[in-house]
């Protein structure tokens, strides 16, 4: 915990402090710690990039993404391969390492890392059109860069480039059909099915993603593919407690990414990595220079993005734990060589994360892309109501809002929706049409089943267009696609941990 706030202090990365405490505890540090399982590694690391990529997903909104999953699909699969290409060329040409090699850390340090870039785009305000694409990226190809690690990492030759894609497409779709499928089935069941205490649904959410991780394994598909298109799909179904499953998915992908960083810090041997520093900051001099700007640019091609996002979605092609996970794919299947791609990886990793995180904030400012985007998103929770059939409503007043300074009754809610409380200062009360709303502001809504939706988007609408919305043709979109509405739900809503009263 000292470290995140360090880190948020400081504004270094998270991950270099991480992996700085395995350092620290390791053989060559204070602990002398002597670890040198990669096998146990692997396996959890893996485990916590499954917690990561359904945290991601649970986070990520329908409405921005949807229209980024063409140029992320590229980026993800002709993106990776050019990148491989490109990296792989340098690192067999200028940094003298044999080919098996140099494909193993192309394909390697090909994959942005999710746990990265999630944390990275918390901290700078982009376009929804900018944040769409990395964060659909990041949860996209970590499906094929597994899959070419591991093609690479088995003995005798590389089966043919034809076999190699043909088995990334299929397990793409595999793990997409299966994620999908268990996303829908589980937000299905998590709005028929009533379980006895909110604090379950967080549980349930997160196990059903995990599930649905199996279920794409055991189906031969993309397991971390499957993971984040159900977390998805959960995160934008509009379930109960939506906010503290959030919450609660957010903390485990701390916990994940605390872990797995401080774990790969155990398992460096700094005295070995002098050799390799050279060739890690070359090999990633012509990834972050040459490779991540081509695949940028060849990937979105048909699309014909404005070359200042180019260049940003270059920049922010961020690297992290995943590319150090992973490297101990070959260790562990005992790869010649192994244990020097493991040393380039990992400083590559830590050098580059160290350059690019902290400016990538300065670079959207110098590109003009940054302004102007922390603009009103108003976070809505919603607690269902059973024998009124209908759902409270809380939300506050944002610094950047336009409700700010707009009277109750000029809100103009629809019909079977009110602002039934306002907190201000510590202090509720009950409003009355011509209260003024401010800054800061907490508000209480109460809505039927039948406006529940329409009563999110009249907040929303004002929002970002204050009073007039509506008049002068600002309309807020709907924050989700339409789901079913569902008013009889046997659970008991809760209202601060007491339950809400029946009459």
């Amino acid at each position: 915990m000292a470290a995140v706030r360090l880190s948020s202090r400081s504004g270094l990365p998270s991950l270099l402090i991480y992996l700085g405490i395995g350092i620290a505890l390791g053989q060559d540090g204070l602990g002398g710690v002597d670890f040198s399982n990669a096998e146990l590694t692997q396996l959890l690391g893996y485990a916590a990039l499954v917690v990561i990529l359904a945290e991601g997903g649970l986070g990520t909104k329908w409405k921005e993404i949807r229209p980024a999953l063409p140029r992320a699909a590229l980026l993800s699969t002709l993106g990776v391969a050019v990148s491989v290409g490109v990296t792989a060329a340098g690192a067999h040409y200028l940094a003298g390492l044999d080919w098996r090699q140099a494909l193993l850390i192309g394909a390697v340090v090909s994959s942005t890392d999710a746990a990265a870039v999630f944390s990275v785009l918390r901290s700078v305000p982009l376009p929804s059109r900018l944040t769409g694409v990395l964060e659909a990226e990041s949860g996209f190809n970590d499906a094929p860069v597994v899959i070419l690690v591991v093609a690479f990492s088995t003995a005798g030759p590389v089966e043919h480039w034809y076999v190699l894609i043909g088995e990334i497409a299929l397990e793409l779709a595999i793990g997409a059909a299966v994620g999908l499928a268990v996303g829908w089935i589980g937000a299905y069941g998590m709005r028929h099915v009533a379980l006895p205490a909110s604090g379950l649904y967080p549980i349930a959410v997160m196990a059903i993603a995990v599930s649905a991780y199996a279920a794409g394994a055991l189906a031969h598909g993309s397991g971390f593919l499957a993971v984040y298109l159900a977390a998805m799909i959960l995160g934008n179904a509009k379930l109960p407690h939506s906010a503290a499953t959030r919450g609660f998915a957010e903390g485990l992908g701390w916990i994940g990414q605390i872990g797995m960083f401080v774990l790969l810090g155990l398992l460096v041997t700094p005295h070995n990595l002098l050799d390799d520093i050279v060739p890690a900051l070359l090999i990633g001099l012509i990834l972050t220079v040459v490779a991540r700007p081509l695949s940028v640019f060849l990937g979105l091609l048909p699309f014909r993005v404005p070359w200042r996002e180019e260049a940003l979605l270059s920049w922010a092609g961020l690297r992290g734990a995943v590319p150090i996970v992973l490297a101990t794919i070959p260790m562990v299947g005992h790869v010649p060589g192994s244990e020097r791609v493991f040393n380039i990886v990992f400083v590559l990793v830590v050098v580059y994360t160290l350059v690019q995180g902290p400016t990538l904030p300065w670079l959207a400012r110098r590109l003009r892309l940054g302004e102007g985007e922390e603009a009103a998103d108003l976070g809505i929770e919603s607690a269902p109501l059973e024998r009124l059939r209908g759902h409270l409503l809380s939300t506050s007043i944002g610094a950047t809002s336009r409700m700010h300074g707009v009277e109750v009754g000029e809100l103009r809610m629809p019909s079977g929706a009110a602002v039934t409380l306002v907190v201000r200062d510590g202090k509720s009360f009950v409003p009355t049409p011509t209260t003024v709303l401010r800054r800061g502001d907490e508000l209480l809504v109460v809505a039927t089943d039948q406006v529940r939706d329409a009563a999110e988007r009249r907040l929303q609408a004002v929002s970002l267009g204050g009073k007039l919305a509506g008049w002068l043709g600002t309309v807020a979109e709907a924050p989700v696609e339409a789901v079913r509405r569902h008013g009889r739900r046997k659970a008991p809503a809760t209202t601060g941990g007491r339950k809400a009263p029946r009459d």
